[in-house]
């Protein structure tokens, strides 16, 4: 996975006045007093494909409040065992573990679909948090609807079917998309669910029958979500309820 990671490149300073226009749903979010905290550090980012976010074990530089495009959070073994454990979009924010008091990352995070968002340098984060104690309470509801989508991909991960789980994943990603097209390819789609690639493109052409999706090279677009749903049962929907009645972002 490492032959096309790319650092981040920075675009232009985002002042206040550009407030109204933002996308995530956390900054969005902030009272006047905790936006004024964060503001004067953001920075506005182009996030490209395979992008690294954070590296397993070590320290985590800056968070990024994502507006378009979504990283995936995986869980990598020091054999390079590789499955995801979590994915976050524009709803959420990278960097739990800043969140949580600690500066290193237990897991790889990095672009799985490309975007753009805004990001904050760990230690401007941490400061802003010991200084806002409501500040604090919005992100760790955020860490917590976080934890709980990744206990319910292990879940998924353990007792669903392959559909299922290819379902789910659809479904996630298109919550977090702001088109019915998902770039991907069935290798990516192969390693963050942990199967051989043959059962993804087996699952993906019988969606595609079923007329749930059409696809084409490094694309797939959903027609029929409820479909998907349908077939994702009850391994889909839990976190995003929780979320909601967290943060009221879905």
């Amino acid at each position: 996975m490492s032959g096309n990671l790319t650092l981040d490149r920075p675009l232009v300073n985002m002042d206040a006045s550009h407030r109204a226009g933002i996308r995530n749903r956390l900054l969005g979010k902030l009272s006047p007093k905790d936006w004024s905290l964060l503001q004067p550090h953001l920075e506005a980012v182009s996030l490209r494909e395979r992008q690294v976010i954070e590296a397993p074990q070590k320290p985590i530089a800056h968070a990024y409040f994502l507006e378009i495009g979504v990283a995936s959070v995986v869980a990598v073994d020091n054999e390079d065992h590789r499955i995801e454990v979590g994915v976050i979009g524009y709803e959420g924010v990278t960097g739990v573990p800043l969140i949580m008091g600690d500066n290193r990352a237990q897991h790889s995070t990095y672009m799985q679909i490309p975007g753009s968002g805004h990001r904050i340098a760990a230690d401007r984060l941490c400061a802003a948090i010991e200084d806002s104690p409501s500040l604090r309470s919005l992100l760790l509801k955020s860490a917590q609807g976080f934890m709980i989508q990744t206990a319910h991909t292990a879940l998924a991960n353990g007792r669903a079917k392959l559909e299922e789980r290819l379902a789910r994943w659809l479904l996630m990603a298109h919550d977090r998309m702001t088109s019915n097209a998902v770039p991907l390819t069935h290798e990516f789609l192969a390693v963050m669910l942990g199967v051989r690639r043959a059962g993804v493109t087996v699952a993906i052409h019988s969606f595609e029958q079923r007329g749930f999706v059409t696809t084409r090279r490094g694309e797939l677009t959903v027609v029929n979500r409820p479909g998907l749903e349908r077939v994702a049962g009850s391994f889909y929907g839990t976190p995003e309820a929780e979320l909601e009645r967290l943060l009221g972002t879905v």
